[in-house]
């Protein structure tokens, strides 16, 4: 099975062989996101993540470039949210195949059961192990409000 950091280098490749700028310039700063994560870590620059921990870098990407669109929008300056709108999708195809809203919803009354949550007391709990079955493959908002439909 590749990594998304191997799938990236790859990708890398294609994008500067079609010149297509704005996947490679998402592409550049995935990977030096990885790189910086990597260092952090202790790992080195060329170290690699579990894929988990990939998983939540390129989820940072996408938000960052998402808080710009919104930025670009209320500056007037829609050419720039376009490219960060762009760069997005492409970053997206880095992430699993997102839950959908059936499935949502039972993992969320699975792991509230399994805690024994009753109160919105109890929602750290049941973000926590959450996040951990979730892996990814859906954003922590959409959880949370969830969680908070279920308990409230």
């Amino acid at each position: 099975m590749t990594t998304i950091q191997d799938q990236l280098l790859a990708d890398m490749k294609e994008a500067m062989k079609s010149k297509d700028q704005i996947a490679l310039g998402a592409i550049r700063g995935l990977k030096t996101a990885f790189m910086n994560v990597c260092v952090e870590k202790g790992l080195g620059p060329q170290g690699v993540l579990p894929e988990g921990e990939a998983i939540a870098v390129v989820r940072k990407q996408i938000k960052q470039r998402q808080d710009s669109v919104e930025s670009f929008t209320t500056g007037g300056r829609p050419e720039l949210a376009e490219k960060e709108t762009a760069e997005i999708a492409v970053l997206e195809k880095y992430l699993p195949a997102a839950l959908s809203a059936a499935e949502v919803d039972a993992l969320v009354a699975a792991v509230i059961q399994e805690v024994g949550a009753t109160s919105k007391k109890e929602m750290g709990a049941v973000m926590k192990l959450l996040n951990e079955r979730a892996a990814g493959r859906i954003d922590g908002k959409t959880l949370s409000s969830a969680v908070n439909a279920k308990l409230g």
